[in-house]
């Protein structure tokens, strides 16, 4: 059963990481969308 743990754990962890960098990636799309934005105003 222990076994299961340790998927778990495996997926804990890549979710964390896919979260993260996700979360990493959006941020860095707005900050592009505001340059651009500035640059039209």
């Amino acid at each position: 059963m222990e076994t299961f743990g340790i998927i778990g754990m495996v997926f804990g962890v890549l979710g964390f990481v896919f979260g993260v960098n996700a979360l990493a990636k959006v941020s860095r799309l707005e900050k592009q969308l505001q340059q651009r934005g500035d640059d039209n105003a």
